[in-house]
């Protein structure tokens, strides 16, 4: 696993690199100044080339060489972390397994105490797979995206990064027994394993959330007057419900993990390209026009 983790930090780190000289090489666009000019004689739209630094964005999204990097560093060394306190978990003894009962748990999650599903939790596994490579299909599809691919691969590995990190810390921490602790539906050895201490919260189903808000976000900001936006964003929730319905069905995780889950995973899947946003093209839209024959670059102001 640890080799896995080197290889993802190496890659992640290139991608920076990558992305950051993409942005310079396409972003940064030498242009003299252009005036458009009424029949009166007057400038009536008017852009120097140095407006905004001299760099036209052509993506809503900036990274930062050293800003990833200490974000890469982070996030590596917190999963590294979580995993060593998951492999540091310890066995239920027969007498702690023999006091896990319903009554003892919160009462909106009783009536899932005692489910498993082998088969479920199998099922689950493959939307889970796929969830890693949804973001990175669409960017290839779609024009817009795929012209800052590199860039995107960036937030794209942050996110499921940071969601991974925060998964492994609190699944190493707390302690919670999954649902088939609580009925002998489930192999014994499998209750007494520490496996089953991981039920709070869901990683499937904060995956999934986060790869496929991802989705839904960058294609939203990249393609804003698109009508299939309402369409991923209704995907983005069916699939996390049903990975939700998999896991709970399975015995691996109660409904209110699951909920937590999809709300962590969906923020984070939204909010780490939200905080990479050029804070600049929030409000602002710079786009060439012709007027009057004239070339000229319109710039709008969106209140």
């Amino acid at each position: 696993m640890k080799k896995y983790l080197i290889f993802f930090a190496f890659y992640f780190y290139s991608s920076i690199c990558f992305a950051q000289n993409n942005i310079q090489n396409k972003q940064t666009i030498s242009q003299p100044d252009l005036y458009t000019v009424s029949n009166a004689g007057l400038p009536s739209v008017a852009m120097h080339g140095n407006f905004m630094g001299n760099t036209l964005l052509s993506s809503p999204y900036k990274t930062n060489f050293i800003k990833d990097g200490l974000i890469i560093t982070g996030v590596v060394s917190a999963t590294l972390l979580g995993y060593e306190l998951i492999k540091n978990k310890t066995n239920l003894t027969a007498e702690e397994l023999a006091g896990k009962t319903k009554d003892k748990l919160p009462f909106f999650d009783r009536s899932f105490a005692g489910n498993y599903s082998s088969r479920a939790n199998k099922d689950s596994y493959i939307l889970f797979d796929a969830d890693y490579a949804i973001p990175l299909l669409l960017i290839a599809i779609n024009k817009n995206e795929r012209t800052k691919a590199g860039q995107l691969i960036v937030i794209y590995l942050e996110t499921i990064g940071i969601t991974g990190a925060m998964y492994t810390l609190t699944a190493g921490l707390v302690y919670r027994s999954r649902p088939f602790v609580y009925s002998n539906k489930a192999p014994l050895e499998k209750r007494l394993d520490k496996g089953g201490q991981r039920s709070f919260y869901g990683g499937h189903v904060a995956t999934t959330a986060a790869a496929t808000f991802l989705t839904a976000k960058l294609f939203a900001d990249f393609n804003p007057g698109s009508k299939l936006r309402p369409y991923l964003w209704t995907a983005s929730g069916a699939l996390t419900a049903l990975m939700s319905y998999m896991r709970v069905k399975s015995g691996y995780h109660f409904l209110s993990d699951c909920v937590l889950s999809g709300v962590i995973g969906a923020a984070t899947g939204i909010l780490v390209p939200y905080f990479h946003k050029c804070s600049k093209f929030k409000n602002i839209t710079l786009m060439p026009d012709i007027i009057n024959g004239n070339t000229a670059m319109r710039l709008t102001y969106h209140f």
